[in-house]
């Protein structure tokens, strides 16, 4: 049995591991403290405890790591299409599974009526083997029917990584199936590498508001489960050369789906900057709102679109949808021109795929200029200002 443990022997009843529980874990009956339903093992109570009554027990993983191996990635298809997000992550994962010795894996669920090449571009694009399971339940993105099917191949097959793309469908299923499976899950991952020496997945993220990055790890149990953003890395070029094998599989007869489709509204062509090849993202730097008819134009002469950092959605001038950085959207354009962007840790873990970066800005030594291959010091309306007289 895990969690927090009471040590009778030890324990005065003084009431302080109480006070010190925020939420209502521990009480104290009959001067003894006793654990409730509220206890989460935050460990805060351990602490404080003058006695040292309390303690944490941790549960024996009593996995046999060794026989797990593998790196799969969930390859989530939308109406039959498997999204970009699947083939960015087959590069990542071809990378982890070569410095594992194993082989990288497609997991494709798809409706009856999908195309019958999906498969084929999942090997083009790295997959050594692709379980796919086609089958009308798997049509709409149901996280618990999709769950339910990956916690089955998991038992079966033992994955020592799994990779999903952080969509809002991936974000609802990967914590689903964390929890059937009793593992870890680092969310909204910027880095993914290997500990040589361990073996371990080391994952890296923003933490604290973005002020520091932390590497984590999952040592006990299997698989290593990551959603990384779309647009965090880079999908590699199809190779039709590359031999991989498909493996249907069925999903238990007994899975039955408890959401039905009423309707689908397919989302506007300008809802989303991430699949921008040529994007203009504007900072506070722009000085006011009256300078973002310049700055459309030039996304527009560039053939692009116009994102923006978080101040600027907070204060109004665009919207939500246009925000890059680690509360809005990753990029991964084939040029990001940064107009005024300060470039603070949070808007950066958002544009470490674009592959040029051009940055304006007036402050020399911002951040911003770290990343960027090309630095423009000056003001930015003047420069864009010349840039679009020259771009007509």
């Amino acid at each position: 049995m895990s969690g927090l443990v009471v040590d009778q022997e030890k324990c005065v009843g003084c009431g302080l591991c109480v006070r010190t529980c925020t939420s209502g874990g521990i009480e104290v009956t009959d001067r003894l403290a006793r654990v409730t339903d509220g206890c989460v093992s935050c460990g805060m109570c351990v602490d404080g405890c003058p006695t040292g009554a309390l303690s944490i027990q941790k549960e024996a993983a009593g996995t046999d790591l060794a026989s797990y191996t593998d790196v799969w990635v969930f390859a989530q298809q939308e109406a039959g299409t498997i999204v970009p997000v699947a083939f960015e992550l087959l590069a990542k994962g071809r990378e982890v599974a070569e410095a594992r010795g194993c082989r990288l894996v497609a997991v494709l669920g798809e409706g009856t009526d999908a195309p019958d090449d999906n498969d084929a571009l999942l090997v083009a694009a790295g997959a050594d083997l692709v379980i796919r399971c086609r089958d009308a339940r798997l049509a709409d993105n149901d996280a618990e029917v999709y769950a339910r099917w990956i916690e089955d191949l998991v038992k079966e097959r033992r994955p020592e990584v799994i990779l999903y793309g952080a969509t809002p469908f991936g974000r609802e299923l990967a914590p689903n199936v964390a929890v059937r499976l009793r593992t870890g899950l680092t969310a909204d991952c910027t880095v993914l590498d290997v500990d040589r020496e361990r073996g371990l997945l080391q994952q890296t993220r923003p933490a604290f508001g973005g002020n520091l990055m932390a590497t984590i790890v999952c040592p006990d149990h299997r698989p290593q489960m990551s959603t990384v953003r779309p647009g965090v890395f880079s999908a590699a070029d199809p190779d039709p050369t590359h031999e991989g094998t498909t493996v249907d599989v069925a999903l238990d007869a007994d899975v039955t789906s408890r959401i039905r489709v009423l309707e689908r509204i397919p989302a506007g062509s300008d809802a989303s900057i991430t699949d921008a090849d040529t994007l203009v993202v504007v900072g506070r730097g722009i000085g006011s709102k009256k300078a973002l008819p310049l700055m459309r134009e030039l996304a527009d002469l560039l053939g692009g679109k116009l994102g923006c950092t978080r101040p600027l959605v907070e204060a109004g001038w665009l919207d939500a949808s246009c925000q890059v950085g680690q509360t809005g959207v990753s990029v991964a354009p084939k040029l990001l021109v940064s107009v005024g962007v300060s470039g603070a840790i949070q808007h950066l873990a958002g544009i470490g795929g674009a592959e040029r970066i051009v940055a304006i800005n007036t402050d020399p030594s911002a951040a911003i200029f770290g990343m960027a291959q090309y630095a423009v010091v000056g003001d930015a309306n003047q420069v864009v200002g010349e840039l679009v007289k020259r771009l007509r």
